[in-house]
């Protein structure tokens, strides 16, 4: 596996469905820049959440994450604040499928998500399925990435996997 293979961050704690408009607000549409973005990461939730997080970091939320609108820019505004991975209960289908589509990791775990704490430091190895709670030492198994998943995460998501092998 790749070099995205093992994530590891501080985990930032989010609720049930929250949706893309508090991932990304409206206002911010006018780019398509994960960077620019990423300056608003979830400042619909609160408007201080990117003064708290570091590259590499971990959202990990509840149930239905990333309802709402099919906007591409919530993936994108996630990876380009630095998020490493996120970790839910659920997800919703357009959401995830937009996720894939830009090499944003996401590991479906209700038992990782209960657990993991606010600030918890977080290691995830999607290659083999595991994700640590550094914090408290527990371990959760989770499906691990396919070869071809994992392979479309190392390019930087679909497109550019599919341009690479061209």
């Amino acid at each position: 596996m790749g070099e995205s293979a093992v994530l590891e961050g501080s985990a930032h704690k989010l609720g049930d469905h929250v949706n893309t408009d508090l991932i990304i607000p409206a206002t911010h549409l006018v780019s398509n820049d994960p960077k620019e973005l990423g300056k608003h990461l979830m400042e619909g939730h609160d408007p201080d959440f990117t003064s708290k997080i570091e590259p590499g970091d971990i959202i990990v939320a509840a149930e239905n994450f990333g309802s709402g609108s099919s906007r591409e820019h919530a993936p994108l505004a996630i990876k380009g604040g630095g998020i490493s991975c996120v970790i839910a209960k659920s997800y919703a289908r357009i959401f995830y499928r937009n996720a894939v589509n830009i090499g944003l990791p996401l590991i479906e775990s209700p038992e990782a998500a209960e657990a993991i704490s606010q600030g918890d430091r977080v290691r995830v190895d999607l290659a083999a399925g595991k994700i640590e709670d550094l914090t408290t030492k527990e371990t959760f198994t989770v499906a691990p990435y396919p070869a071809f998943m994992q392979r479309i995460m190392d390019a930087g998501g679909l497109i550019e996997y599919v341009k690479n092998k061209a």
